[in-house]
């Protein structure tokens, strides 16, 4: 603990130096990255799409300019190809009549995606189980998800062997109102068999080489995804913000002279909302060998300050808190920078599974998720704009990520997992393969 202290103690001593780099992490600069990135132009960066592409190619720019080391099979980019169904517009009808009135629901508020054609002509809704929120699933005609997010096509990795998981969305709130309405509604639904095709998709990572000689080939990861939801979803917060704060980080360890002892991997991911398709792609064909990767730490959701929970000032939670001891050198940083790092009790441990860390735990690779806001307004919705995000704020919660990045960049012990916490049973038998 000790020397973690001197080590924080003094990146804290540097960020009061007029030519300390970490002083480039700036609200301005954070602003003006994502203020592109999660802009109309990138048609909500879905995966896969020609927004998501032109992102990954924006943060490829950023890396060269920091004059980081190309890290991927195609210089910047780790190239993937992944599997896409898409609905099939030909013939496709969808209407729902009763007491008198008939809605019809447009092709683009539907995702359908059946194995086989379906054609269901004046069903009663009685046999059409609709979902509107995470319940249980249950027998019937015809199964839909009814939400007022996002749809889009299935996409899948062809190397992985988990499943996809396939669901029939309709984003129509109209619909959920006709039903209240209408108890005696009838469905009409046909939707021909989907058209698949595979497309070209790539992580984007760069390494900001070591100067320790006997410490260059072991490594930090710093990694979020660039990837959000597809056409009407910006997702600035999600993962906009986790995205221009890897660059911004990035840029700033680039201009220390000398580098950290460790080299550092910058990684954003693809498709993290389609399943995390990305880091688990990244997980079977890693760029750095796993045996010499220290840990990992995954930003998410950094930039909204507005949670459901009460505002989120000045501190930051990592998810799996009490799995390894990454977190507490975390907080130990954040603590000199102005920054709380802590457990939240209520989602700490569930959210550990649900970011691109899971694909390094898994590995055995000490792998964390810090985020400022679990939940917040426009989770997921339309409204995730980037004006809406606290810069001032985001900025210095990254400036405490830099400064505990640091630590683990530098010839500190490298992060172990808890052997006495049952949860991290299977990710400290993994590590222990890595020996």
């Amino acid at each position: 603990m000790r020397k973690i202290l001197i080590v924080c103690v003094a990146s804290a001593a540097l960020f009061a130096a007029d030519d300390d780099p970490l002083t480039r992490i700036s609200a301005d600069s954070l602003r003006g990255h994502l203020s592109f990135l999660a802009s109309d132009l990138l048609e909500g960066r879905g995966t896969p799409s020609r927004g998501l592409d032109l992102a990954a190619e924006y943060i490829a720019a950023q890396f060269r300019r920091a004059g980081l080391e190309p890290a991927g099979d195609e210089g910047y980019f780790q190239t993937a190809t992944v599997k896409v169904r898409e609905q099939n517009p030909e013939n496709f009808e969808f209407t729902v009549t009763g007491g008198g009135k008939t809605l019809r629901i447009d092709p683009q508020q539907t995702s359908i995606v059946p194995d086989q054609p379906i054609r269901l002509d004046d069903i009663p809704a009685a046999k059409v189980v609709i979902i509107t929120g995470r319940g249980v699933t249950a027998p019937g005609n015809l199964l839909l998800t009814l939400y007022s997010g996002h749809g889009g096509s299935q996409v899948s990795d062809p190397e992985s062997t988990r499943p996809n998981l396939r669901r029939n969305t309709v984003n129509s709130p109209e619909l959920l109102e006709f039903l209240k309405n209408s108890p005696d509604a009838k469905f009409t639904v046909h939707v021909s068999p989907p058209i698949e095709h595979s497309a070209k998709v790539r992580n984007v990572a760069a390494i900001l080489r070591g100067s320790d000689p006997s410490l260059r080939d072991t490594f930090v990861l710093l990694t979020a995804h660039y990837d959000h939801l597809g056409v009407g979803f910006d997702g600035a917060n999600d993962d906009g913000s986790g995205t221009v704060s890897v660059v911004e980080i990035a840029s700033a360890l680039a201009a220390m002279n000398p580098h950290p002892k460790r080299s550092i991997l910058f990684m954003t991911f693809f498709g993290e909302e389609r399943g995390l398709l990305g880091s688990r792609y990244y997980g079977r064909h890693p760029l750095v060998p796993v045996a010499k990767t220290i840990a990992d730490l995954n930003l998410e959701q950094v930039g909204r300050t507005d949670s459901t929970e009460g505002p989120q000032i000045a501190n930051a939670s990592v998810t799996g808190f009490d799995f390894s001891d990454l977190p507490q050198i975390l907080a130990d940083a954040g603590k000199l920078n102005g920054i709380k790092v802590y457990k939240n009790e209520k989602a700490s441990d569930p959210y550990f599974a649900r970011s691109d860390n899971q694909a390094l735990a898994d590995l055995g690779v000490p792998a964390h998720t810090l985020c400022v806001a679990f939940d917040y307004p426009d989770y997921h919705g339309m409204g995730d704009h980037w004006e809406k995000v606290d810069f001032a704020n985001m900025a210095k919660v990254d400036r405490a990520v830099a400064a505990g990045l640091l630590h683990l960049a530098s010839d500190a012990p490298a992060p172990k997992w808890n052997e006495s916490n049952p949860a991290a049973k299977k990710y400290l038998e993994a590590a222990k393969k890595l020996q």
